[in-house]
């Protein structure tokens, strides 16, 4: 798994119009990098829409949040707009992503065979550099969303 002060994983997903997105394309900006187990599913839909809903906070310290699960393109595209998320929603539906970061989530939902994202967040200042991270064994459970941005202004200050 990723530890903080490691560069994050040069990896490549898709974001919904199937538009490769690397991670390497954050430099610049502080990011929030939110991985959920799937889409549609209880949990998830409600930190996605707690992160849409603090969207603007975030855009207040520069920074960019992305939403990232195994989930299709396809689906992610049409979860993203049913539930009006403000951010791009990427797919890791090669499971690349979680592979780098060390968060995978097997046999998820008791589907043997099926790989998810551990719900997990990574902030990376502009460097790419993690700055901070917080993963969770238990896919019901969402981040603390205030410690988040306090890690997006220390990112910052980096």
């Amino acid at each position: 798994m990723v530890e903080i002060g490691d560069k994050a994983p040069e990896v490549e997903l898709l974001d919904t119009e199937r538009k490769p997105v690397k991670t390497s394309d954050f430099k610049g900006k502080t990011a929030v990098l939110a991985f959920f187990p799937g889409a549609f599913t209880g949990t998830c839909t409600k930190e996605m829409c707690r992160f849409r809903d603090d969207l603007s906070k975030f855009e207040n310290l520069d920074s960019s949040v992305f939403g990232i699960s195994v989930d299709s393109p396809f689906s992610n595209k049409s979860f993203k707009s049913q539930s009006n998320l403000n951010f791009p929603i990427l797919s890791d539906y090669s499971r690349s992503a979680v592979k780098a970061f060390g968060i995978e989530l097997p046999n998820f939902a008791s589907m043997n065979g099926y790989t998810a994202a551990k719900r997990s967040v990574f902030v990376l200042d502009k460097d790419g550099i993690i700055r901070w991270k917080w993963v969770s064994d238990n896919p019901g459970v969402e981040p603390n969303y205030e410690d988040v941005k306090q890690a997006v202004e220390k990112a910052r200050a980096s």
